[in-house]
């Protein structure tokens, strides 16, 4: 087991670093967080990130480090060593790694947030990540000696059996010159859903996009590779290249259809990216060289790096087995629990949960229902967990608690007696929520409240494996009084379930959720339950609002100020006064609240106002138009767009310093060469200002505009001002030209109205 911080899941290390990360990038982000994510060494050993996350294909860790934990100085040169074998093995599992101090972040937590900005992108593309499904099925549909048109009918009707069967993916293994694209493009138009194609030559993105306007006639079809990015067309034909440095530009799931054409390439780090990014509902391979020399089978690969099964088509398909539900109410209440976005204030709950009545409710449960079975049993912490062991052991029933701090042969002994039945409690705290798995778990107890999403499905994955004689997964969830903005998450709430009753079969195959369903209308219990002491009459509506997924399809204050070409005060002031009305205000606390607005109150309030509306697919064009249009009380704006193209690198990216030095020449020249430099109240016409004053100028003034628009930006920690990269990365050397020349025409004509 590594050493890492020691801090209780929910400490104030993790709770600062949240608080931060929302105030980057918005609370309802941080539930794509993953804390404590578990995964092996180069040696096999366990290891566990302090945060894991998914970012437009990218896999991302992130350590808060403690300096007495870590600092080479004050820890023994094996942890050292250690720290530096977990970091390495990071990078060799192909994540991007980032680690803060959390000291650093008490001090400079503006150069923190900074930093996330930088690494993770302005606009980042997060995703959930399932890691405890299994892959999902496909199969290998071999065609090469059958006749054109017969292999062509038997691969298309293999292909619409697969579908109903729920599977997801395929690989059509076609000889060369037998039509396999004439299969794809046939088989995505009987599928009727916007379709990409992506291959690794352009002959062969235009070969496709020929075969799709020739046999799929009433759709647009486009391309998407080199200077060609026709992006919005029904069917997009691509070169992965190009798509994978783009992805921002399309959204995970606008493709129900996706192609990979010479798809023996798949293992490519390229191809990587853009199948763990996209989640169409069918992916299909192509190729005529099955073979790989790493002996790779290709399938495999395209099975655990495409989309994942979710939970509930995974029990449908018979991968993971059902799930039937007990609710088990408590008297604990937690309106008055600190939250942020994603975890309770550790020592707010603890206060609340670590109560006598409550842990006797738990061990009482578990002895009348399930005290033969092989229960884990979730706890709020390692403290928790001994309780709840001890308390079960004195009942005369072999339980143990399991966590980090013990022995890895110790830990390792338990689990072997657990999973042999000698032990029927497993009491653990985050020890199990990945990296450990025993199929043969017939019983949850989730009796560890969390507002993780993830947290509580990674428990729930560790009971739903198949095992020979397993039926199906019993979940008691111990459901404590919360706000609506504060509660738990449940079975019920987790799948949107309203209605409960007692066992009830919660996750199953549609006929036999069904049969369950119409025995608790005639007031019989299932087979299944006969031994569990529950009414099959009993009846209770469920509250299952979630905040998070209300919030998932709204936008951010925060958003709502990017999208309007307006100053962010203005909107601040108007949302105050009450002109512009929240959908959703979420309170996370007596001083702090999170506002939320539907696009249609965007789109309305836009309309009011008569702003306009500013999203990636305008922003260079309103950029343009901006600077066609600006308005100047001084000459600092077209001033600031000369020394911003004077000096940007490669990535739009240009030091303050070098801005400011610009616009000391500039006004300076003016000066020398007995022109009027400014107005006679501005700082450039008065000279003998420092370079802090002028850059504090060049930042209140013609930044401020830029800024709000969301065309510039400003990482203070690094002191540089930057491009917005939509905007950036779409000028042409043209319009680059073009905008220098207007701010010269803008210069020219100012200073003839000045003089």
């Amino acid at each position: 087991m590594s050493e890492r911080l020691v801090t209780p899941s929910g400490s104030a290390a993790e709770n600062l670093f949240i608080e931060l990360f929302s105030d980057v990038f918005g609370a309802e982000k941080a539930a794509f967080l993953y804390p404590q994510y578990h995964f092996f060494d180069i040696y096999q050993n366990d290891r566990y990130a302090d945060f894991f996350l998914e970012n437009a294909g990218k896999r991302i860790a992130i350590e808060i480090d403690d300096e007495a934990s870590h600092n080479p100085s004050l820890v023994s040169r094996n942890k050292f060593y250690d720290d530096l074998l977990k970091q390495n093995s990071m990078i060799h599992n192909g994540w991007d790694v980032y680690r803060w101090a959390v000291r650093q972040m008490q001090i400079q937590p503006e150069t923190v947030k900074d930093e996330l900005r930088i690494f993770l992108g302005s606009h980042p593309l997060f995703r959930e990540i399932a890691d405890y499904l299994p892959a999902q099925r496909g199969k290998t549909i071999n065609a090469e000696n059958l006749q054109l048109k017969e292999h062509q009918i038997a691969a298309l009707k293999s292909l619409e059996e697969m579908r109903e069967r729920h599977e997801s993916i395929a690989l059509l293994y076609h000889a060369t010159g037998t039509g396999k694209t004439v299969t794809a493009v046939s088989d995505a138009k009987r599928f009727g859903k916007r379709t990409l194609l992506l291959a690794h030559t352009i002959e062969l993105v235009n070969q496709a996009f020929e075969t799709f306007k020739n046999l799929w006639k009433d759709v647009t079809v486009g391309k998407f590779g080199d200077t060609v990015k026709e992006k919005d067309a029904y069917i997009v034909c691509g070169s992965i290249q190009s798509v994978a440095l783009n992805l921002e530009l399309f959204h995970e799931d606008e493709f129900g259809y996706l192609i990979i054409d010479e798809a023996h390439h798949a293992s490519a780090e390229t191809y990587q990216k853009v199948l763990a990014y996209f989640r169409p509902q069918f992916t299909l391979g192509l190729t005529a060289t099955p073979e790989r020399t790493d002996e790779k089978d290709i399938i495999e690969i395209f099975k655990n790096t495409a989309h994942k099964l979710d939970i509930q088509t995974a029990v449908e398909i018979g991968e993971l087995v059902p799930v039937r539900c007990i609710r088990i109410h408590t008297n604990i209440d937690l309106t008055k629990v600190r939250f942020n976005s994603i975890q309770y204030n550790i020592r707010d709950l603890e206060s609340k949960i670590f109560v006598p009545e409550r842990n006797t409710l738990i061990v009482d449960t578990f002895m009348e229902y399930v005290s033969d079975k092989r229960t884990v049993i979730f706890c709020a912490s390692v403290k928790h967990a001994e309780q709840i062991a001890d308390m079960i052991r004195e009942r005369g029933v072999n339980a143990v608690s399991v966590s980090g701090s013990m022995k890895s042969s110790e830990r390792k002994e338990m689990l072997a007696k657990f999973q042999k039945g000698e032990i029927k409690a497993l009491c653990a705290c985050d020890l199990l929520n990945e990296g450990w798995d025993c199929p043969e778990t017939e019983v949850l107890f989730m009796a560890r409240p969390t507002m993780s999403k993830v947290l509580y499905t990674q428990q729930l994955g560790r009971g739903m494996r198949l095992a020979e004689g397993k039926d199906f997964l019993m979940v008691f969830d111990f459901v404590d009084n919360a706000s609506q903005y504060n509660m738990p998450y449940s079975m019920h709430r987790l799948f949107r379930l309203k209605k409960y009753r007692p066992g009830q079969m919660v996750l199953g195959k549609a006929n036999e959720r069904v049969a369950d369903e119409a025995l608790y209308a005639k007031g019989e219990k299932p087979e299944a339950l006969i031994d569990y002491p529950v009414s099959a009459t009993d009846y209770e509506a469920v509250d299952i609002f979630n905040w998070q997924e209300e919030a998932a399809g709204m936008i951010s204050q925060m958003e709502l100020i990017r999208r309007v070409d307006v100053q962010s005060e203005t909107v601040e002031r108007y949302i105050r006064e009450g002109k512009i009305i929240p959908d959703l205000i979420v309170p996370m606390s007596e001083h702090k609240q999170l506002k939320y607005f539907t696009e249609e109150t965007l789109e309305n309030t836009a309309k009011e106002f008569g702003w306009k509306l500013i999203d990636d697919s305008n922003r260079k064009e309103l950029f343009m138009e901006m600077v066609e249009k600006m308005d100047m009380s001084y000459s600092y704006k077209p001033v600031l767009l000369k020394a911003v193209f004077a000096n940007a690198d490669s990535r739009g990216r240009v030091k303050l310093d070098d801005i400011s030095a610009y616009f000391r020449s500039f006004y300076e020249n003016r000066r020398n060469a007995g022109l009027v430099p400014e107005k006679s109240n501005s700082i450039f016409a008065k000279g003998g200002y420092t370079d802090k004053e002028a850059q504090r100028n060049i930042l209140s003034n013609p930044f401020k505009r830029f800024e709000d628009m969301q065309m510039l930006r400003h990482t203070k920690t690094l002191g540089i001002i930057e491009v917005e990269p939509t905007v950036w990365k779409n000028l042409t050397d043209n319009e680059i030209k073009q905008i220098i020349s207007t701010c010269d025409e803008k210069l020219e004509n100012y200073f003839k109205r000045l003089k």
